[in-house]
């Protein structure tokens, strides 16, 4: 019996994902109740957004947590490397095979040609999708286009009528028409792989049994046993598990409720508690309790008990568990420590001390000046933002382009805080002084305080991001209407800043 193996796969190209947690934490403990491995391997085969950091702080999250890896980019493995960047070789050998048994072609169409067909197709109102134009092209025309060195893409031959048929762990038969899956690009024109080509292959070579994954990749799975199918591989198990989702039901997102796993951590949750919500998120214990360790779900875990509505990420509920962990496994002396760790963290302590040393005269000055640094979301009601200079839309305005900007920063640091609040400033025709009132306030809850670019290079995005939407919410939010204004708005001014 093949010894069961399973794996996540982030791509290091944002913040850790709570999506990404709980995905991990059941590829784990279905791994672990079976005796088998579960893996890490990171998908960064979209090198423009993929960064170094970013992976670091995926593994610095999930080892928080305690989501330990069997095998993984920093301690290796016999499937190594576990990074799809340094496995370009297999990639490039396991495509010439596709290519000769005719089952993957090269695609030469340009970019204009593609938006067009995509236009016309849903002007027409059919299923948009690549239409097989190079598959037209003889042997010889090839041949010519690839001689001369034209732009290609390399993609996968997919049949023109029937269905894919397979059977999902949680969900039984599934039946999707070939009419609705695209001819998947397998190899992009700067040669490297896609997604779709680089997951079965890796998946096929580090000899992973079981695919437990999100449901948003149901559509996907038909293109990906098709190439199992072209290679002649056995193909895994598939499971995909219901997507978390927000208190209105809509799909987490980091727009409605933060997401990222540093931002739980930075605000003083208990890791084992975070963990433990998560095993809650459409699976219960066989006996009801709701305190559990990674090990006892281990041990109770069994995968056909996982719900299939969408288990809803309740902040009030992880909250209420969290207090429940501090209140009943901790002592006061490990309270003690475990609060002066997270309260006297060397990378946070180490930025707050020199902007507070110079403006107080005794120890007890400094937790009115800093004390915004450990707590939540301040205080604030509208009359917080009450200023002669800045009204309240205009207070609104500022704070969401803000935290828009923020938000699509490659690095997060002083200098390009400070950039980005000039600009925008300056795009908006107010000075810098009256435009970073309402940042003061919603940061620090003061209009006086410590330099905001400052703290809010200090607090980091996950921080920064839920005091920003907090000030917002209490200023009315922001209604669709004016959030696509401001979309424009934004969209102008990052064409002036191009």
């Amino acid at each position: 019996m093949q010894k069961v193996r399973t794996r996540i796969a982030p791509s290091p190209t944002g913040d850790p994902h709570v999506g990404t947690a709980y995905i991990a934490l059941f590829n784990r403990c279905f791994a672990h109740q079976h005796g088998g491995e579960f893996i890490l391997r990171i998908e960064d085969t979209d090198q423009l957004r993929s960064t170094a950091k970013s992976e670091k702080d995926i593994l610095d999250a999930l080892n928080w947590l305690g989501l330990s890896w069997s095998e993984g980019p920093d301690i290796g493995g016999r499937c190594a490397p576990y990074r799809q960047s340094q496995r370009s070789a297999l990639y490039s050998s396991e495509i010439l095979k596709l290519l000769d048994s005719g089952h993957a072609f090269p695609c030469f169409c340009t970019t204009d040609r593609l938006q067009e067909l995509r236009t016309r197709q849903m002007e027409n109102k059919i299923s948009v999708g690549y239409d097989g134009h190079c598959l037209t092209l003889t042997e010889e025309q090839v041949a010519q286009k690839l001689s001369s060195g034209v732009e290609h893409v390399i993609r996968m031959r997919v049949p023109e009528s029937g269905d894919c048929v397979f059977n999902d762990m949680l969900r039984g038969e599934i039946r999707i028409n070939w009419q609705q899956i695209d001819m998947q690009v397998l190899i992009k024109s700067d040669g490297l792989p896609t997604y779709h080509f680089a997951n079965v292959v890796d998946d096929h070579y580090m000899e992973i049994s079981h695919v437990i994954r999100g449901e948003e990749w149901i559509n996907s799975t038909p293109k990906h046993l098709l190439l199992y199918q072209y290679f002649g591989w056995e193909t895994p198990i598939y499971c995909h598990m219901p997507l978390l989702r927000n208190t209105d039901k809509s799909k987490l997102s980091k727009r409605k409720n933060p997401t990222s796993i540093g931002y739980y951590r930075d605000m003083g949750y208990l890791p084992q508690a975070v963990v433990n919500y998560l095993g809650m998120m459409g699976w219960t214990m066989p006996d009801g309790s709701e305190m559990f360790s990674v090990e006892e779900m281990t041990t109770n875990f069994d995968l056909s008990r996982v719900s299939l509505g969408g288990p809803v990420f309740d902040i009030a509920k992880l909250d209420w568990l969290n207090g429940k962990y501090i209140r009943e496994t901790l002592s006061d002396d490990d309270f003690l420590q475990q609060f002066a760790n997270w309260a006297f963290r060397p990378d946070r302590v180490s930025g707050v001390i020199p902007l507070v040393k110079n403006r107080v005269e005794r120890f007890s000055d400094v937790v009115p000046l800093a004390g915004f640094f450990l707590c939540g979301l301040p205080e604030l009601n509208e009359t917080s933002f009450d200023n002669k200079k800045v009204n309240m839309d205009e207070c609104r305005k500022i704070l969401q382009l803000t935290l828009w900007q923020l938000e699509s920063l490659h690095e997060f640091n002083r200098t390009a805080i400070e950039s980005s609040c000039v600009s925008i400033a300056a795009h908006l025709g107010i000075k810098i002084r009256d435009f970073l009132l309402p940042l003061f306030v919603a940061i620090s809850g003061k209009e006086i305080s410590t330099s905001v670019i400052d703290s809010i290079s200090i607090l980091g995005l996950d921080i920064t991001r839920a005091r920003i939407r907090h000030a917002i919410n209490v200023l009315g939010g922001i209604s669709n209407k004016e959030a696509k204004e401001l979309e424009k708005d934004l969209r102008d001014f990052a064409q002036k800043t191009e």
